[in-house]
């Protein structure tokens, strides 16, 4: 009965350790759809466009019809949102962590486009 219960547990163990190797990419960066990243939002190109310069050294390309992003220009902003094409980005953020494990690049650092739903102001400034 022991054995079993052990049997079990371990069981679960490697269940769940697989189930989160694919929800993330080689280096641990998220595979999932829906984004919670915080950052400091920066204008972009023009005006209907924003990047947030997450703190984790990731850059996002942002926009959004539900959330007036203009507002917080400028601020430490935690926003959720959809990853624009996921399949897509997550392809190329594997393919970039392949190539820093190799030598082949020297950052591996996180880009892409979200959809934002929505957005929590953190700070009136941003700390970088």
């Amino acid at each position: 009965m022991k054995i079993t219960r052990i049997a079990v547990v371990l069981s679960l163990l490697l269940f769940a350790g697989v189930a989160m190797a694919q929800n993330t990419t080689s280096s641990g960066k998220s595979k999932s759809d829906v984004r919670t990243i915080t950052g400091c939002l920066v204008q972009g190109s023009s005006s209907d466009k924003f990047v947030l310069n997450g703190n984790d050294g990731s850059t996002w390309d942002i926009k959004s019809d539900k959330v007036a992003l203009a507002d917080h220009v400028g601020h430490t902003i935690t926003i959720k949102g959809n990853v624009n094409n996921s399949t897509m980005h997550n392809m190329k953020e594997e393919s970039k962590d392949a190539a820093a494990d190799a030598g082949m690049k020297k950052t591996n650092d996180e880009h892409g486009s979200l959809d934002v739903t929505s957005v929590k102001m953190v700070s009136k400034s941003c700390s970088k």
